[in-house]
């Protein structure tokens, strides 16, 4: 074998592959991810190959010309300790340019992004249980269905550094996943996604205007799918938190949410659950 090296853009097929290598990292992503993780921007999505064998993964999404998120940035066992990873991160970061880039980084590459010019801003910590819950009878409780896409799309917009229109349309929709919001006097004051991982169910997003919005939504969307529930929580909101500890689910995994450039100013208090580490 030469040893040659190609950096190019996943196919979908790949992107799979990618998927793949995160569930074997125990990331338990969601089934039907890869679909929606393409919708915003294709292109940015990189993978490096030797001699044609997928070697190296890496996500690296532009939503608009402001904002970009880091994600999928694994090497396969075998193939680390050669530079791949490295060449493969130059490549990702090319594709983002000089924009603000958010990353959600494990434990044991935090002082590597450092070094790539990111600065810790908070940790996400995950917490996965089996709660017992019964599924709440409250007419502001509404399926996502069509009708209301457009709503809670405009409702997600300050939870996020810039418009991600292409990805919300299909994160809201599919068989593996289910979205529900709480609509009161005809506007939306929360939402959430609950979606079928390799193991059990995710929460995320989680957004409401306040603790108690949170926990009708959580509540709703864990008895959408009974059983393993992981709802990835934002540490600066103490009632997140507190929310997640309340139904039995404990901290399995954390990651430090970091920012090359300004970090911009999210609604953290209203941040329950966060949407996905992947993109952000």
């Amino acid at each position: 074998m030469s040893g040659a090296v190609e950096i190019r853009a996943m196919t979908a097929e790949e992107v799979g592959i990618a998927v793949d290598w995160a569930a074997a990292e125990g990331w338990n992503p969601g089934l039907d991810d890869a679909r929606c993780f393409m919708a915003e921007d294709p292109g940015g999505f990189r993978m490096a190959f030797v001699d044609g064998e997928p070697a190296a993964s890496i996500s690296v999404v532009n939503y608009g010309p402001g904002f970009g998120f880091l994600g999928f940035y694994i090497c396969r066992p075998g193939m680390r300790g050669r530079g791949i990873g490295y060449r493969l991160w130059q490549d990702g970061m090319a594709h983002h340019g000089d924009r603000v880039v958010g990353l959600d980084g494990v434990v044991d590459q935090q002082d590597n992004y450092r070094k790539s010019g990111f600065d810790l801003v908070y940790r996400n910590i995950r917490h996965t249980g089996v709660p017992a819950v019964e599924a709440p009878v409250d007419p502001r409780l509404v399926p996502i269905g069509p009708d209301l896409v457009d709503a809670v799309i405009a409702y997600d917009r300050p939870f996020f550094p810039a418009p991600r229109q292409a990805f919300m349309r299909c994160w809201l929709a599919g068989e593996s996943r289910q979205g529900w919001a709480l609509v009161e006097d005809g506007r939306v004051t929360g939402y959430g996604v609950v979606r079928r991982c390799r193991s059990g169910a995710k929460i995320g997003p989680l957004f409401a205007d306040d603790a108690a919005g949170a926990e009708l939504l959580f509540r709703r969307l864990s008895a959408s799918m009974p059983g393993e529930v992981s709802l990835d929580t934002p540490e600066p909101n103490a009632a997140a938190v507190a929310l997640a500890e309340r139904y039995g689910l404990q901290p399995v995994f954390e990651t430090a949410r970091m920012y090359r450039g300004p970090a911009p100013d999210l609604p953290l208090p209203r941040l329950f659950g966060v949407t996905t580490f992947e993109l952000g």
